[in-house]
């Protein structure tokens, strides 16, 4: 019977849903809305009697929903888009949110509330909802102005930073304080997880995408990636970390494949349904009684969410070295939350640390901005005019200066060789660094187990922590090398910038060398203490360390080189994931009309010579109708033709293209095809 009233619910879940969708779509306000809707409708507390059989089952759907939202949120995460706004989108993203969550703390104790709820309330107002922006910025046609590109950077560290708040928060709801070595602590194995998981999964998950394309089956492609969805949401779990968090970051990693506009289109209708259902369970949790209960504390949050983050994204922006029409429409295109809200409010109702109101109170808020949303962005052109008309010229001038002071700023570091040389390699030694404590932090958890099914092993616990120890250090060798190699050329590079010619003359030299070896000494002993407190709760006594660190000094010395290309063909492969072109999604990408087939349609064979840049490439990575405007439409090859190839179909050296284009646009692709290959750097 059990699966009759699951079936059931199910059906209830879905006839109400669409309905309501329908309606909704009609009155073209946003879907998500209708979902909450619904839920309202078929839960416990509205109708006179029981629509659903079994809330739990529902509840382990939206569980699912969850997976599959955040799952598509990382698809929408582009690493590359990061590294184009990232200092701009970091700072205002920080600056919006330490002022979200003291604004909602704040009100939080007006009310009277105690101080987890307080908390949760400013957190849960902190972070902007990522899907209903971009649905918006979608339907109004602005995805591509620079304002739309500025939102998508700080989404993008929101998301980040969301993540980070969860892991500090789940601390927080167990102990009910922060200390400053927890939040550390939390930080620090927070940053490398994700440094492990981002690094190996950049390495390995777009060469194994690329292995199951070739077999061009769309259900082979769609249960992979589905298992790397699941896979690392149960080692976020396993980990004490979110499903939510596992979801996004493999989403992210995925989103860096050649083949994430075919995924974005297989996914789209799995999330749909899961997410359909993750939305109106967060509806059946909403008990009208209680909405108009704490009707005056939901509208006063609603208010401080949409005033508060237009001024403060609109600052945060601002500061960032954004001119204040660009910031203003940021600020109002960012006044809502949304999903990770839903997460952080749930999150804090399943802890059983915040009072039952907070969740529909926070769902409610999340409906009226939602709902202010689209009015606020058709509006923002509008308050942008009558701010440059409004305000004192003056401060218009201040503003200006200030805007172009710090774009200069910017620009000057940004065109330094040494700057950009430095900024590079400092990023690398923290990506070591955060791999090396990654690999202690894991071996660490393993010295129970090892006992456990090794109970004779020599020496005991000591001996155990000798393995694990020496286990660590080997696997940590290779990064380590590198470390080393590259903190002594930065500190040559440092040197000659801390010691000029005409102020050193004729003992420059000598000057650099002793700076240089000063510092390189420093930072060696700096690495050596930092392994040593990693490693604290395995490391074995004076007399088996001497011994074992002979054993590594032995193993640097003949494995050093083998280390090093290791080490090199890791670096080289991640490198290639992000030299590759990045694939437009589908739905973003604006393409050339088609000619009339009646009066413009001309067709051209071209031969894809041996050699050619383009071979080895899916039809996707050319972009060939955003250039050319012309489009393949066969390819003819020895091994079997191709009729109207995908965008997924991997082009070979020694095909011959049939392509369908106007006179101009052939000659265009042609042109295209016998371009020389640009020479290697």
């Amino acid at each position: 019977m059990h699966h009759i009233v699951f079936l059931q619910d199910l059906a209830v879940v879905m006839i109400v849903a669409g309905l309501v969708t329908v309606l909704f779509r009609q009155l073209k306000q946003p879907v998500v809305l209708g979902y909450i809707l619904a839920g309202v409708i078929i839960g416990p507390h509205t109708p006179p009697y029981k629509l659903i059989g079994d809330e739990h089952t529902i509840k382990t759907l939206s569980e699912l929903g969850v997976i599959f939202l955040m799952f598509s949120l990382g698809l929408e995460f582009s690493l590359r888009k990061l590294k184009e706004v990232g200092a701009t989108a970091l700072v205002a993203a920080a600056f919006e949110i330490l002022l979200m969550v003291w604004a909602g703390y704040q009100l939080g104790r007006m009310f009277g509330w105690n101080l987890m709820d307080s908390v949760f309330l400013g957190a849960i107002l902190s972070i902007s909802s990522t899907t209903i922006i971009i649905k918006a910025l979608e339907e109004l046609g602005k995805t591509k102005e620079k304002f739309a590109e500025l939102i998508f950077g700080i989404l993008i560290v929101e998301d980040i930073l969301a993540i980070v708040m969860i892991a500090l928060l789940s601390g927080f709801a167990s102990t009910g304080s922060l200390q400053v070595h927890e939040v550390g602590s939390t930080v620090v194995k927070l940053g490398s997880f994700l440094a492990v998981l981002l690094i190996a999964g950049l390495i390995a998950v777009p060469r194994l995408l690329n292995y199951v394309a070739k077999f061009k089956s769309n259900e082979m492609l769609l249960i992979t990636v589905l298992a790397l969805c699941f896979g690392v949401s149960l080692i976020a779990v396993k980990l004490d970390y979110s499903v939510a968090l596992g979801a996004f970051l493999i989403g992210a990693v995925i989103a860096e494949a050649r083949q994430i506009a075919k995924i974005e289109l297989l996914m789209e209708p799995v999330r749909d349904l899961f997410s359909a259902v993750f939305f109106v369970s967060i509806g059946m949790l909403i008990d009208p009684a209680m909405l108009v209960k704490y009707l005056g504390p939901i509208l006063a949050i609603s208010a401080v969410v949409i005033v508060g983050k237009v001024i403060t994204c609109s600052a945060g922006a601002f500061v960032a070295g954004n001119d204040q029409r660009s910031s203003l429409r940021v600020g109002m295109g960012l006044a809502q939350i949304g999903e990770f809200s839903f997460i952080i409010a749930s999150f804090g109702l399943s802890k059983g640390v915040t009072s039952d109101f907070v969740y529909p109170i926070a769902v409610a808020v999340s409906a009226l901005t939602t709902l202010t949303t689209p009015y606020l962005m058709r509006s923002s052109d509008s308050l942008v005019g009558w701010f440059d008309r409004s305000a004192p010229k003056p401060w218009l001038n201040v503003l200006d200066a200030y805007t172009k002071w710090i774009n200069n700023l910017h620009n000057g570091r940004k065109g330094n060789p040494a700057t950009k040389l430095i900024r590079k390699w400092a990023w690398q030694l923290g990506l070591n660094m955060l791999m090396t404590a990654a690999v202690f932090i894991g071996v660490r958890f393993l010295k129970a187990p090892v006992l456990a099914h090794w109970p004779s092993i020599p020496y005991g616990e000591e001996g155990a922590k000798a393995l694990l120890w020496l286990v660590a250090m080997l696997l940590s060798l290779p990064v380590l090398i590198a470390a080393v190699r590259k903190w002594q050329a930065l500190c040559m590079l440092l040197s000659e910038l801390a010691v000029t010619r005409s102020a050193a003359g004729a003992n420059t030299a000598a000057f650099r060398a002793v700076v240089s070896n000063v510092v390189f000494i420093a930072g060696c002993g700096g690495l050596g203490l930092l392994i040593l407190v990693l490693s604290s709760t395995i490391l074995p006594s004076g007399k088996m360390l001497v011994m074992l660190g002979l054993v590594l000094v032995g193993a640097t010395i003949l494995l050093r080189r083998a280390f090093i290309r290791l080490y090199s063909k890791a670096q080289g492969a991640l490198y290639d994931t992000f030299a590759q072109a990045p694939v437009p999604r589908q739905h973003h990408e604006p393409i050339a009309a088609l000619p009339s087939l009646l009066h413009e349609a001309e067709l051209k064979t071209i031969d894809l010579v041996p050699g050619s840049e383009f071979a080895g490439k899916i039809i996707a990575e050319l972009r060939l109708r955003t250039r050319t405007g012309a489009s393949i439409v066969g390819i003819e090859r020895p091994t079997g033709n191709v009729i109207n190839p995908g965008p997924d179909e991997e082009l070979q050296a020694g095909d011959k293209l049939l392509m369908i284009g106007s006179i101009e646009q052939l000659e265009a692709a042609e042109a295209m095809f016998a371009a020389p290959a640009p020479a290697e750097a």
